[in-house]
C-alpha cells in the first residue's frame, strides 16, 4: 500500500524513553504513532532512550497502526547513532528533525538506505524550500512543526494561525505536488476541546491529511474531522451515480443538489469513497 493510501488523521507523538507510554499506545485508536527520540527525551538518557526502543520496536506488535521513529539531527551527538540503531529496522518511517532542505534528507538517506524518510517542516527556511524537500526520490511524508516556526518568525499566537497560513499552504502544496502524506502541527491546549476541533477543521480544509497529537485524549477529534462525513459520503455516492447516469445517456455532466457534477468532481467523489474505505478497513484491523 503507497502511503497516500492510507489514513493519517490521528499521529500521536508518544516519548522514546517511557516503556509505559510505548506499552499503553499499543492499544490506542490513532493511525500512527511518532515514537520521539529527539524533544521528548532528555540529553543524558538519548542513548538509553534509543537502545530501548530499538529493541522494543524490533518485537512489539502494533498492528495497523503506522511506526514513525523521530531521530536526532545528525548535527547532534546523537544523530548518527540514532540513524544507525533504526536502518535495519523495521518501521514505516523515520522522521527527521529541523529539515531545511533535500541535502539534510539526503544525509539520512545515504545512512538509511531503505527506510522511508519523512521530514518535520518547522524552520522558515523549510517553507522556502519545500518544494526542494518534497521532491527528494525517498521523501515520503512532512509533518509540520508549528511550534518552532512561530517562534522561528517571532508570531504572535492567534487561535486562526493567521502567521503560519502561509508556510502551511507551501507545504500543502509541496506534498500534493510530489505525491507525499502532509500532517498538520500539534494544539497544545489538549484540554481545550472545542478549539482542537477548530484547528483540525481549518486543517482539514486545508487539505492536510491529518494533525499530529501530543495526549491520547485528542485522537477521537482528530480521527472524526480528518474522515469523510456521513454527509460527504452519501454526495460522493450520488455524484458518482448521476454522472455515470449522464455519461450513459451521452452528456458530459450532471447535476446533483442544484450544482453541475463534471469529471473532477466525480475523481474527488472516488477519493472520498476510498478514503472511507481505507479508513473501515483500518478499524476493522
Amino acid at each position: 500500500m503507497a502511503p497516500t493510501d492510507r489514513p493519517w488523521r490521528s499521529v500521536l507523538y508518544i516519548p522514546g524513553s517511557k516503556p509505559r507510554a510505548l506499552e499503553k499506545a499499543l492499544t490506542l485508536p490513532c493511525d500512527a504513532i511518532i515514537f520521539d527520540l529527539e524533544d521528548a527525551v532528555a540529553a543524558d538518557e538519548k542513548p538509553a532512550a534509543r537502545a530501548a526502543l530499538a529493541a522494543w520496536l524490533s518485537s512489539a506488535d502494533y498492528g495497523p497502526r503506522a511506526r514513525i521513529v523521530r531521530i536526532n539531527a545528525l548535527d547532534t551527538p546523537w544523530g548518527a547513532d540514532d540513524c544507525a540503531a533504526f536502518a535495519g529496522i523495521a518501521v514505516e518511517a523515520v522522521l527527521i528533525p529541523k529539515v531545511n532542505g533535500p541535502a539534510d534528507v539526503q544525509a539520512v538517506a545515504a545512512r538509511i538506505p531503505e527506510t522511508p524518510l519523512w521530514a518535520m517542516m518547522e524552520t522558515p527556511m523549510a517553507m522556502l524550500e519545500a518544494a526542494a524537500i518534497a521532491a527528494h526520490p525517498r521523501l515520503q511524508g512532512m509533518v509540520m512543526g508549528t511550534n518552532d516556526l512561530a517562534k522561528d518568525i517571532g508570531a504572535r499566537f492567534r487561535a486562526d494561525r493567521l502567521p503560519l497560513l502561509a508556510g502551511l499552504g507551501l507545504c500543502v502544496l509541496a506534498a500534493r505536488a510530489h505525491g507525499a502524506v502532509i500532517v498538520d502541527g500539534v494544539y497544545n491546549a489538549f484540554r481545550d476541546a472545542e478549539g482542537l476541533a477548530a484547528e483540525c477543521a481549518q486543517g482539514r480544509d486545508m487539505g492536510f491529511d491529518g494533525k499530529t497529537l501530543i495526549h491520547p485524549d485528542q485522537i477521537a477529534a482528530a480521527n472524526a474531522a480528518f474522515a469523510p462525513s456521513a454527509d460527504e459520503i452519501d454526495l460522493a455516492r450520488r455524484q458518482i451515480a448521476a454522472f455515470e447516469a449522464a455519461l450513459a445517456a451521452g452528456q458530459g455532466v450532471a447535476v446533483v443538489d442544484g450544482r453541475i457534477v463534471e469529471n473532477l468532481h466525480v475523481a474527488s467523489a472516488r477519493a472520498t469513497l476510498a478514503k472511507a474505505a481505507a479508513i473501515a478497513a483500518l478499524e476493522a484491523a
